[in-house]
């Protein structure tokens, strides 16, 4: 078994990653049955300050009709901030290991190769990290202004993030009166909670590919699709945004059954959040998608308005907060996973393969046969 302590490593985009304020994480409430109420009462949703939740991540893959020489690519959490620690990870494999980066956004990952004469290829990655609340305190405006490197950084386009033509006229007309970064954050989150809206049928957590979106009109999808909107939207009009990827680790603590993830099976708990650096404020939590997710799937009615009193404390507390039951891997776009030799990836959240037949279908994990859990560490 080999080990690597994650907050060793240090990547030359390792600074782009510091955070602003956060919280804290409560015991996990029971889900609260909702099929035997169409008018839900109003919900406590408020992430608070407080104590550091420990998770152990484990991701285990097995490939099971191998097609030559095997390769895999697991995300590794690599973000170290006043709301996550990424600690040790440890792995086995029959193959030949190493660690690798994306070079770019630091998105670290372990690279595992198989020789086509291995039977049953396996590979076991985990990873251990603390997390926190975060909550915005908005009284308080004590942060410097982002430099000018860190701002061009993250206001530049990419390829499934363009910040002209539609994607800029669609944020200046919603920003339109907007005087303060914090009022253009908020009318570019109430955009998207108001004009996009969940789409169970999407595969995964979506593409994210926003013109296509704008230029369509469909506006149905998933978190990779919603906050990837909104970190268009902010970054056209100057708002240094960025999709943050990750994984659900456990239940609400809240009670929202759809905010939280089964720890015994996550296979399918991936979860794109965003950021949005704001003057006075810093690097601020943000998660619209998961609004309008609760507004779709948090009942067997389709809530159409964010000030159900169901939807409205989530709507609130996810403009600057969200809860630490949550594992952020990277912020990484347009990735290039090494030694591949397939396309690159827009993000990188999810198990990768390939082998002799092209790549895997990351989507799919049964079939790719890859399971992940969580157990959270008491102290």
């Amino acid at each position: 078994m080999t080990t690597v302590n994650a907050c060793a490593h240090h990547d030359v985009r390792r600074r782009f990653l510091r955070n602003s304020a956060l919280a804290l994480a409560s015991a996990a409430l029971p889900a609260i049955n909702f099929a035997q109420s169409s008018a839900p009462a109003e919900r406590h949703f408020n992430p608070a300050p407080g104590q550091w939740r420990t998770f152990e991540i484990t991701t285990r893959v097995d490939i099971l009709k191998p097609k030559g020489q095997t390769r895999v690519w697991l995300p590794i959490p690599s973000v170290n901030t006043e709301w996550q620690q990424s600690l040790l990870s440890t792995y086995s494999s029959n193959g030949k290991t190493r660690l690798q980066d994306d070079g770019r956004y630091g998105a670290r990952m372990l690279y595992a190769e198989f020789a086509e004469s291995e039977a049953q290829p396996f590979i076991e990655l985990t990873s251990r990290v603390q997390t926190q609340n975060r909550a915005v305190q908005w009284g308080r405006k004590a942060v410097q202004p982002v430099d000018a490197e860190e701002r061009a950084y993250w206001t530049r386009a990419t390829d499934l993030l363009p910040t002209d033509g539609l994607v800029r006229k669609t944020a200046l007309a919603a920003t339109r009166g907007a005087r303060t970064d914090v009022e253009k954050a908020q009318r570019l989150f109430d955009w998207v909670v108001t004009n996009t809206f969940r789409e169970p049928k999407v595969r995964g957590c979506g593409a994210g590919d926003i013109a296509t979106m704008l230029e369509t009109g469909n506006l149905g999808g998933k978190c990779a699709d919603l906050n990837a909107l909104f970190v268009g939207l902010c970054r056209s009009v100057g708002l240094p945004a960025r999709d943050v990827y990750g994984l659900r680790l456990a239940p609400s603590a809240f009670g929202y059954r759809e905010l939280g993830g089964n720890p015994a099976s996550l296979k399918g708990a991936q979860h794109c959040r965003a950021e949005v650096y704001l003057a006075g404020f810093g690097w601020v939590a943000m998660d619209p998608a998961d609004v309008t997710k609760v507004m779709r799937q948090e009942t067997p009615q389709w809530i159409k308005s964010a000030q159900n009193p169901l939807v409205a404390p989530v709507n609130r507390h996810l403009f600057g907060g969200w809860e630490g039951n949550w594992v952020a891997y990277n912020m990484a776009h347009d990735v290039v996973l090494p030694l591949s030799k397939g396309p690159k990836l827009g993000f990188f959240m999810y198990p990768t393969a390939e082998n002799a037949a092209g790549r895997m279908d990351s989507y799919e994990p049964d079939q790719f046969k890859y399971q992940i859990t969580a157990a959270e560490q008491m102290s």
